[in-house]
């Protein structure tokens, strides 16, 4: 073999291996979608006291905070909910949508009902929920 043949066997090889690299990591996972997402939180039990300053975005009905991987928020109709902050198709953080009463994903538009229930993909699988329960300013969210 003479340097331009093995040259032309390289480049074939090389070229072999970047495309399967690139086809596999183009590859759907079970979440519908082809990034990483961590696993939603278990064992869950906290308490937020709603006069804190840090909690304050839960003062008003379409207001929401991030604690421990999990998002809470103040429905329209003065309920508080939770379920996991990321996304089921890649794991950006979702954020409450107060006015259209759902969870929304903004690197590529799925939309999540108040139950975490999917009701636009591409995102595949649901929220997990969280109980909640409020107790004078207390709010508790628990598994």
């Amino acid at each position: 073999m003479d340097r331009k043949e093995f040259l032309a066997q390289l480049g074939l090889t090389s070229a072999a291996i970047f495309a399967g690299a690139c086809l596999g990591g183009c590859s759907k996972d079970d979440n519908g979608g082809g990034g990483s997402v961590p696993p939603a939180p278990t064992g869950v039990d906290f308490t937020l006291n709603l006069n804190d300053a840090a909690n304050a975005a839960l003062g008003t009905a379409g207001g929401f905070i991030y604690r421990s991987s999990i998002i809470v928020a103040r429905t329209q109709a003065n309920t508080y909910i939770a379920v996991s902050q990321a996304c089921t198709h890649q794991g950006t953080s979702v954020v409450f949508e107060g006015a259209n009463n759902r969870f929304f994903c903004s690197a590529h538009g799925s939309t999540f009902s108040t139950t975490g229930a999917v009701t636009t993909g591409p995102a595949g699988a649901p929220l997990t929920r969280y109980n909640t329960a409020l107790s004078g300013t207390n709010l508790r969210v628990f598994s």
